[in-house]
């Protein structure tokens, strides 16, 4: 397997405040890593450093062979790493197709591979309410479009900040299901999750960041055997 992504020795602040104290990951193709840790731990601003969202103080950020830290978020994702916030940043105004629409595009190498049609299959809510304005949805069905509306720009990784957060269990498991059938078609993705059962049943490899620092590494396998380090670090 090649690296899709590396990031070693990230550094980030908030004015004075250092938040990530010399980040290293390594995601391989076709990997589904989970970033794990408690709230605070800094799972969001790695994911906001590798997407371009905020500028690392240090360290370097390779995407598919290319360095990019500090690159503007639209130039990121114009080399195929698709950024799913937290916060479910849909257009309110604008119908469930028009939101999938709006973010059509062929990937780097040119991968038309997926399309509105294909969305539908794969979740098929968001078919159901295709005509109904995304800011009229329910949480769990804004976080469905707005990781349908990622993979319309055909990339080659996706970065998930916090998936789960606050969705009803049912709506949890559709969202798992997907992350799954994405795994099977061996897909890149980066979750990053304070939901450890969740991961457990859609990554193949962890790692646990503590106060911005990584902490443990393994394959997801691993994680479910070491109770010490999910007590010490993912216990709540």
């Amino acid at each position: 397997m090649s690296a899709v992504l590396e990031v070693s020795g990230l550094e980030v602040f908030y004015g004075a405040s250092q938040i990530l104290f010399g980040i290293d990951l390594k995601i391989e193709q076709g990997q589904t890593m989970a970033l794990l840790g408690r709230n605070g731990a800094g799972k969001s601003t790695t994911m906001k450093a590798i997407a371009g969202v905020v500028a690392p103080r240090a360290g370097r950020i390779a995407f598919g062979g290319k360095q990019m830290a500090g690159m503007k978020p639209y130039a990121v994702a114009r080399l195929g790493l698709a950024y799913v916030p937290e916060d479910r940043q849909v257009f309110p105004e604008h119908t469930v197709r028009d939101n999938l629409l709006i973010a059509a595009k062929k990937g780097p190498q040119g991968q038309d591979e997926w399309t509105v049609s294909r969305i539908w299959q794969v979740l098929p809510l968001l078919e159901r309410l295709r005509d109904r304005p995304a800011g009229r949805l329910s949480g769990g069905e804004q976080q469905a479009l707005v990781i349908g509306r990622a993979l319309m720009g055909n990339p080659t990784m996706l970065l998930l900040d916090e998936p789960s957060e606050g969705l009803a269990p049912i709506v949890v498991s559709s969202i798992g299901d997907l992350l799954r059938a994405l795994r099977a078609q061996g897909a890149t993705v980066l979750i990053a999750e304070q939901n450890m059962h969740f991961c457990l049943g859609v990554a193949s490899d962890a790692v646990v960041i503590d106060k911005g620092k990584i902490v443990y590494r393994d394959n997801i396998a691993g994680l479910r055997e070491n109770a010490e380090v999910r007590s010490q670090y993912l216990a709540m």
